[in-house]
């Protein structure tokens, strides 16, 4: 809406000064003898001599008038008759922008905040007097203005400001039930606009209400929350010395960040800590603090925790920490590569603390956004939308994807749409043109991306208090360890079916765990269906159906070295169809070993570190044992065979450990 819309006039028998630089106001009660019913008025433009039976409701009025102009008013300052204890007789109501932001004093011991103010010394206002006719009182106005001196908002926009966002009682009671659910304050809003019938983004309150809302419910002092929230972790280091944790403190000596790993987590990370996803998507609603958490894939495919941060703000300094912290935890050893939601500042933090490491975007956290992004802009060409943004993400080209991405854009109208501005921007980090030389292990998939948010969710069910989230963590870690064990025991028994009767591919059965054959074996199958034509530097390998095109594959057979243009291997360390296909038509009969990944084979995280560095400790050791008999008891199941060798290499071996000395 456009500021000209001017309208000033005044009542001449009451013109006293005014000022609106006055930034004080002051608020007295309604007159309680005010009993006169007056006509309701269906001008919706205050006027000189517009009745009201109460200055509230005049309020009521002018505030209404406003919110359809497109800003809001505050009360601003009173009067008595001729100054002289009369009680009040006049009020005045301003625009929320009028007069100026009054100068702080500063206080070296208090940190100033640094907040720019919306005032402008806008003119507009509206001043209602009291007067009394025949025994009754009523309020009148008496000089009303509507020239802004900025501009006016839209109906979509106005209704951001403070004066109209509001929580009623019952919204209360709600939110406050979500939060003791423990689930996020989006998922809160959601939720509440699914109940309300309203569109994303139309509820009459935004998330950072409900957050300070949720800050208010606390009934214990923060700092004293901190306090034992520390203590917690210093008794869990005491019952165990591999636990870690690090924490910082700010200016007034109070906690500002913390994070922590278990010993299983770090052990984890040692094997599969290449690929990792840092999800700061959510965060503890209860005491309204960013959560970040670090899991990845183990070699069952199954998601396995790294660590976890709380931190009192989210911003480059403490996402920066957040990272040293993680870092310090795994020995310094930094990831191949990070798997973030679209925040610049963790962009810039993990620049600065891994700067080896290879940072994209999750492409299931952009997804899960696009229905509050392009479901009103597209309309009922949302989901044809989404097939095509699908297809172009999957592309191999980095030049294909240019040309669709363009023409997508045209089709659709978005050239001006900020969201698909941004993604744009951002490209190179979130389609898989510009990743598949880059080791991802599987966690770019939907799949993995629903078993990562269940398994945070566990920890995330109950928030009573801030010192037992370390414990609630922990119990959910156990629980996934457990889990993990079951299923792994569970794919190990099963029969694994061999579909191509190949060498390599009972080859591959033997050495890698049931999910990474799984992948293996779609590969091989499909390998079938290619053809190959040795080149002078290499071979093409393309579909039996095609006349054109194909991947280019790089052999060398002498050092066992086999590359193709698809990058299959690189992103997913599992050979692609094209490699396959040049190893079987060289009578290869099996895959080299350095193209069957350490990551995906059938060990045991101890056994794997036993391969990297023999464990010292007497507590390592049994668990190492431990360990591999549980190992050699789910590869005995598989066959009669298997458990009849096994029984009798056991048997000798026990023997042979009972003669031996115990010192």
């Amino acid at each position: 809406m456009s500021q000209e819309m001017l309208v000033s006039y005044d009542d001449p028998s009451d013109q006293p000064s005014l000022s609106l630089d006055d930034t004080s106001s002051s608020a007295e009660e309604s007159p309680s003898d005010t009993r006169l019913s007056l006509e309701t008025c269906n001008d919706p433009i205050p006027y000189i001599g517009q009745r009201f039976a109460t200055h509230d409701a005049a309020y009521e009025f002018y505030s209404e008038f406003a919110k359809h102009c497109g800003f809001s008013i505050r009360r601003h300052r009173t009067e008595g008759k001729d100054g002289v204890g009369k009680g009040l007789t006049r009020r005045y109501f301003v625009c929320h922008r009028a007069g100026n932001t009054p100068v702080k004093t500063s206080n070296d011991s208090k940190p100033q905040r640094n907040r720019k103010s919306s005032r402008c010394g806008c003119q507009a206002y509206m001043r209602i007097s009291k007067t009394t006719e025949l025994g009754a009182t009523e309020w009148r106005v008496t000089g009303f203005a509507n020239h802004h001196n900025h501009e006016l908002l839209e109906p979509n926009q106005v209704r951001f400001l403070p004066a109209y966002r509001t929580i009623s009682d019952a919204d209360k009671s709600r939110i406050l039930m979500f939060a003791k659910t423990g689930i996020s304050v989006q998922q809160m809003m959601r939720l509440m606009e699914l109940e309300k019938c309203v569109e994303p983004g139309y509820l009459p309150f935004t998330e950072k209400d409900v957050r300070n809302l949720l800050q208010s419910f606390r009934k214990l002092d923060a700092e004293d929350e901190s306090i034992d929230l520390l203590r917690m972790c210093r008794n869990i280091k005491e019952k165990d010395p591999n636990f870690k944790f690090e924490y910082s403190l700010d200016s007034n000596n109070r906690l500002e960040n913390i994070a922590w790993s278990y010993a299983s987590s770090i052990q984890s990370y040692e094997i599969f800590g290449d690929a990792v996803v840092f999800d700061t998507t959510h965060r503890l609603t209860a005491f309204d603090m960013p959560l970040g958490i670090w899991v990845g894939i183990n070699n069952y495919g199954m998601p396995c925790f790294f660590g976890c941060v709380l931190l009192r703000d989210e911003n480059v300094r403490s996402l920066s920490w957040a990272l040293k912290a993680f870092l310090g935890f795994m020995n310094g050893k930094a990831p191949q590569t990070i798997l973030t939601d679209q925040n610049m500042c963790l962009k810039e933090a993990i620049a600065m603390e891994m700067p080896t490491t290879e940072h994209a975007l999750c492409i299931w956290m952009i997804v899960a956004k696009f229905p509050s992004w392009f479901n009103a802009v597209l309309g009922e060409r949302y989901n044809e939308w989404k097939a095509e943004f699908f297809r172009l993400y999957n592309l191999e080209s980095i030049e294909d994807f240019e040309l669709g991405w363009r023409d997508m854009i045209d089709s659709f109208g978005l050239k001006t749409n900020r969201h698909i501005i941004n993604l744009s921007t951002l490209r190179n980090l979130w389609a898989l043109p510009y990743l598949r030389s880059h080791f991802f292990a599987g966690l770019t998939s939907a799949g993995h991306s629903k078993s990562i948010n269940a398994f945070i969710q566990r920890f995330l069910s109950a928030q009573t208090r801030l010192a037992h989230f370390v414990e609630q963590v922990a119990v959910a870690v156990d629980f996934k360890d457990q889990a993990a064990e079951q299923q792994t025991m569970q794919q190990n028994v099963q029969n694994i079916c061999l579909k191509t009767g190949a060498p390599m591919e009972s080859h591959a059965a033997s050495v890698l765990t049931p999910f990474a054959f799984s992948k293996l074996q779609e590969q091989l199958v499909s390998a079938a269906h290619y053809a190959s034509f040795q080149m002078e530097d290499g071979f093409l390998v393309r579909h039996h159906t095609k006349i054109d095109g194909g991947r280019k594959v790089y052999w060398v057979p002498r050092e066992g070295m086999i590359s193709c243009s698809c990058h299959h291997f690189e992103f997913s360390g599992i050979l692609c169809r094209h490699a396959l296909r040049i190893l079987s038509t060289g009578n290869c009969f099996q895959i080299p070993e350095r193209y069957l990944p350490l990551r995906w084979r059938r060990i045991s995280n101890p056994a794997v570190k036993l391969l990297q560095s023999s464990p010292t400790g007497h507590g390592e050791r049994i668990q190492l044992l431990q360990s591999l008999v549980s190992t050699l008891v789910t590869e005995s199941a598989k066959s009669k065979d298997r458990l009849d060798l096994a029984t009798e290499q056991v048997s000798i071996l026990l023997s042979r450990v009972r003669d031996h000395s115990v010192s």
